[in-house]
């Protein structure tokens, strides 16, 4: 059976980037990380950074640099983490927040990889789309 390890990030410098998403996620970065490799734990899976000399920033949406992953992130009200990780370095790329709350904000870490900032809890998933709940 495969376990899940590690989740790899490619960057030009692993303590910055760790730094930010440590700051996003409120969890330290790990003991002995150093400038080829950094990581935070997640109970059993590391989200880990590695130092590329030749980075090149995905540019999301185009496709000539795709995005390759993104991480999604749960919160329970979208603005104050907003402001929060705004303050951090983050840059708000695209909204997708319904009217009653609902959805996702697309973002973009300080060397452009994409996450979401999402607002899911409750919502039903099926083949036609989300069943947002009802305020």
């Amino acid at each position: 059976m495969l376990r899940l390890t590690d989740f790899i990030i490619d960057c030009p410098d692993t303590m910055e980037l760790a730094a930010f998403y440590s700051a996003v996620t409120g969890r330290p970065v790990k003991e002995g990380s150093d400038e080829d490799w950094a990581g935070i734990k997640f109970g059993e899976i590391e989200l880990a950074f590695i130092r590329v000399d030749d980075y090149r920033a995905p540019q999301w949406p185009d496709s000539e640099h795709p995005k390759q992953f993104h991480l999604d992130f749960e919160v329970d009200e979208i603005e104050p983490e907003q402001r929060r990780i705004l303050a951090l370095g983050a840059t708000l790329q695209q909204d997708f927040i319904n009217p009653e709350g609902y959805g996702w904000r697309v973002y973009t870490d300080p060397i452009g990889h994409p996450f979401c900032l999402c607002r899911n809890k409750g919502v039903t998933w099926t083949d036609q789309g989300p069943i947002w709940p009802k305020r």
